[in-house]
């Protein structure tokens, strides 16, 4: 019963983290990361890739992209959509996961991917340790590609 109850925590917390991401909510997406949280990208072009490691670098990243030029993308809003995921328990403080996803705007399918993800549970909350960001596709006017270069800031 605690492996359900875990993994049912786990799955909430990737749930926030969109949630909180799409709507630019930057305390709750925050809030979904331990103290020493690292996100990065991996296997994506050089001018796609990006690495932040800890709260602090983490929500600065996240608050650039409110500030990402309107004139790349005529999307009004984004939607991520979190599809298969396997979430293996590695312990009782431990777990990792591997999470398809696709981002739908208004104007349609955006960029899709997968996470690979490392959770701790800490203080009774399940949290993203490692957060490694995996892009399969995007498309040619894709948003990711202008907010992803606006973070650098």
């Amino acid at each position: 019963m605690q492996d359900f109850l875990d993994r049912e925590a786990i799955r909430e917390t990737m749930a926030r983290y969109t949630i909180a991401g799409d709507r630019l909510r930057e305390e709750d997406f925050i809030a979904c990361f331990t103290a020493d949280a690292i996100m990065e990208s991996e296997h994506v072009p050089e001018a796609d890739a990006f690495r932040y490691q800890g709260r602090d670098a983490i929500r600065h990243w996240i608050s650039r992209w409110s500030d990402a030029p309107k004139s790349a993308h005529q999307a009004t809003f984004v939607r991520h959509h979190l599809t298969t995921s396997l979430i293996e328990l590695t312990g009782s403080a431990s777990a990792t996961g591997r999470t398809y996803w696709i981002a739908y705007t208004d104007i349609g399918a955006d960029h899709a991917g997968y996470y690979l993800d490392e959770f701790r549970k800490e203080g009774g909350a399940w949290l993203i340790a490692h957060r490694r960001v995996r892009l399969d596709w995007r498309a040619p006017n894709s948003l990711f590609s202008a907010v992803v270069a606006n973070t650098r800031g």
